[in-house]
């Protein structure tokens, strides 16, 4: 059988990332598509442009394909005697990674001795296959976060129109944000990726998550972190002060003779999951103005009633 280089017939390197080769895909694919082209050889190319797609938009297919490419080939371009290298298949697995719905005649013999060639679907001996994977992502408040709720993702994604010619089309997804998603976190979305050929089922979304920056609280994994301002004397003396939290104000004890940095915890109080998160307060002292007679004065008697000298481990007790 005769080698194909696939990424010969999409014009692309071997080193062409995936947005590379989509787009060197859609170009081709409009310019040979059999309804439109006016080219005497756009079926044949049509269905090498699409088979050579469906496997390099594969990462299990392409790095198989890969192997196969890098091995010696006899005659020019493999010549017609060519044939695949004993277990060079070894460790892969091309199940449901979705065809291109271009090819309605099957791909070639040499797709088809590397890859199985098509699944057939129901009725009519007819021929379906899942749909690819897509990947998006979606940024959320932290408050959604914490409690769950509902947002609407606009995807972009392929499509033919009825002159054969590869369009964008835009759809809108209503999608449930579980109570307890982190940041980097991914949410499938099952059916909701690329539609199938030949009435195949639709691959996933896989939609990762990204929390939006939150104006009072930082998170690290299920952890969120407060800085929480206190006066001098709510530091020296202790005492209860109230602690804004994701699900509503609680009072926190301070205790007496803290000082800037300390961290408290609120047990439990960061975001909800199998272990739940804790909130970790950050004390911060604020040293009111001394914008009065009377708050001058205040400070004069508390210099008068204490020998505090924040510096003395500056100069050894000297």
């Amino acid at each position: 059988m005769e080698f194909k280089d696939y990424y010969e017939i999409l014009g692309v390197e071997p080193d062409a990332d995936q947005d590379a080769i989509r787009r060197a895909y859609r170009k081709l694919a409009r310019k040979y598509h059999p309804d439109v082209s006016d080219e005497p050889d756009a079926e044949s190319r049509f269905k090498d442009v699409s088979e050579a797609y469906e496997v390099l938009k594969d990462p299990e297919k392409r790095a198989a394909y890969d192997q196969v490419r890098s091995q010696p080939r006899g005659g020019a371009g493999g010549g017609a005697d060519w044939g695949p290298p004993p277990g060079w298949e070894s460790g892969f697995d091309f199940g449901g990674g979705g065809f291109t719905d271009a090819d309605a005649a099957g791909f070639s013999e040499f797709f088809e001795t590397l890859f199985g060639g098509r699944r057939r679907g129901p009725g009519a001996g007819g021929f379906s296959t899942r749909g690819a994977d897509q990947r998006a992502r979606i940024t959320i408040d932290l408050d959604t976060a914490y409690h769950g709720g509902e947002r609407t993702l606009t995807l972009q994604e392929p499509a033919m129109d009825a002159q054969g010619r590869v369009t964008q089309r835009t759809r809108n997804l209503k999608v449930r944000i579980p109570p307890g998603v982190t940041d980097g976190q991914h949410i499938r979305l099952r059916g909701q990726g690329e539609p199938g050929a030949g009435g195949g089922p639709r691959g996933d979304i896989l939609l990762e998550v990204s929390l939006a920056p939150h104006p009072l609280f930082s998170v690290e994994g299920r952890d969120v972190i407060l800085t929480l301002p206190v006066a001098p004397w709510e530091a020296a003396l202790g005492g209860k002060v109230p602690v804004p939290t994701l699900d509503g104000r609680v009072d926190l004890t301070v205790p007496a003779g803290s000082q800037s940095g300390r961290k408290l915890r609120l047990k439990g109080r960061g975001l909800p999951g199998k272990t739940k998160g804790d909130q970790y307060v950050v004390l911060r002292i604020v040293t009111p103005p001394a914008d009065s007679e009377d708050a001058k004065a205040a400070y004069r008697r508390l210099a008068e009633a204490t020998s505090f000298d924040p510096r003395a481990h500056l100069y050894g007790g000297r």
